[in-house]
């Protein structure tokens, strides 16, 4: 008995309805050394031929097939395995998606499940995570800028003068009263004010900007600042906060940092820098 043929190759012809039989892989020949390897069946008549080269390591299985119009149709059982091999795959992978549904759904305790427990804990660190930002923003608030402005008492004055290069010098603007002058004279302490009350420094402390007249030389301007100290620290904020030096500098850079105003009516609102003269009036 000669062993078994691994390799098995059929050809059936569906053309006149006749099927014929082949021998499948692990048959054996009787009396005969070369395995089955094709079978023609065409108007009912076949031929087997043996391949004398098979052995029991072909592994693959070949069919053809004949259809109804003599067409030969080949069958390749390695890709059926493939196929067979990505549907155990999908098998296992459905499996290890119910088997974690399962294990979400197992009831830990009274009717609450391991889900819930999860979600909750998602909840529990969105909850702890803000309630630590707003106690940390609770902490560090600056504890200077809350003040009461009834304390600031004792009024601290600064005079001084600066040059409108970009004006036209007009009579009207010796008469504070006249239009054009109290036009100039607003537009230039809202500016000084808006600069003042900007500063992390003297913004506190910052009460009015005061222009007193105008004179020839181009513009010049003549103004008074007022400021408010509180009573306990109005010697210490005399000689650094509010000394000379700092409102006179937060002034300077302010004059340098800035634009010509194109805007304004009476033409540009520009304050030479270099002309900037400021000194305490106590």
């Amino acid at each position: 008995m000669n062993a078994p043929c691994g390799f098995v190759f059929c050809q059936i012809n569906g053309g006149n309805g006749e099927v014929m039989p082949v021998a499948a892989e692990g048959q054996t020949n009787v009396g005969n050394t070369n395995c089955l390897q094709e079978v023609t069946v065409n108007n009912g008549e076949h031929v087997a031929n043996r391949n004398p080269e098979a052995t029991e390591t072909d592994a693959l299985v070949h069919v053809q097939i004949n259809g109804a119009n003599g067409e030969a149709m080949h069958v390749d059982h390695a890709a059926e395995g493939q196929r067979n091999v990505g549907n155990t795959n999908s098998a296992r992978e459905n499996g290890s998606v119910c088997r974690v549904k399962k294990e979400l759904n197992e009831v830990l305790f009274w009717k609450v499940k391991l889900w819930m427990i999860i979600i909750l804990l998602f909840v529990l660190i969105a909850v702890v995570i803000v309630i630590s930002l707003a106690v940390c923003s609770a902490i560090h608030e600056d504890v200077d800028d809350k003040f009461d402005p009834s304390l600031f008492k004792i009024p601290h004055y600064f005079n001084g003068s600066f040059q409108l290069p970009n004006q036209v010098f007009q009579e009207e603007l010796l008469n504070l009263h006249s239009n054009t002058s109290q036009t100039l004279a607003a537009d230039l302490q809202n500016k000084m004010a808006d600069l003042y009350r900007s500063s992390p420094a003297l913004g506190r402390y910052f009460t009015k900007a005061e222009i007193l007249a105008f004179r020839n030389g181009s513009v010049i301007a003549d103004y008074k600042l007022t400021f408010l100290l509180p009573e306990e620290q109005q010697d210490q904020l005399r000689n650094f906060t509010l000394s000379r030096e700092m409102v006179y500098n937060v002034f300077r850079q302010f004059l340098y940092d800035q634009e010509p105003d194109e805007s304004a009516e009476s033409g540009p609102m520009y304050i030479d820098p270099v002309s900037l003269k400021m000194f305490s009036a106590q």
